[in-house]
């Protein structure tokens, strides 16, 4: 994200730079016409160094347990009762309609 935003600033200040360069240059006599200095070398973005990709370490749990919150043991013989309903949601490409649930334990 870095580069491309360094890549735009500078071709940003190119843009602004050169139609006053060109107008100058227009303006000039053509016999004080000054050869223009070389440019600095623009290297590949691909050569230059990139940082290691970071590592996450994966841990493996002793015993299964599933991923539901809250974590606990609803006792013997419990049930999941749900709901379902739809809903509008205003987005900027429109209105949509959407699925909601409710969940919860209760005794069976």
């Amino acid at each position: 994200m870095k580069r491309i935003v360094t890549v735009a600033i500078w071709a940003a200040l190119a843009g602004l730079l050169l139609p006053a360069a060109v107008a100058q240059a227009q303006t000039a006599a053509p016999e004080l016409r000054i050869a223009p200095a070389p440019e600095a070398v623009v290297t590949d973005v691909s050569a230059q160094r990139r940082r290691p990709l970071r590592r996450v370490p994966i841990y493996r749990q002793e015993e299964w347990a599933p991923d539901v919150w809250p974590r606990y043991n609803p006792g013997p013989n419990a049930v999941r009762d749900c709901t379902a309903h739809y809903v509008q949601e205003y987005r900027p490409s429109g209105t949509v309609i959407t699925p909601r649930m409710n969940c919860y334990w209760r005794r069976g």
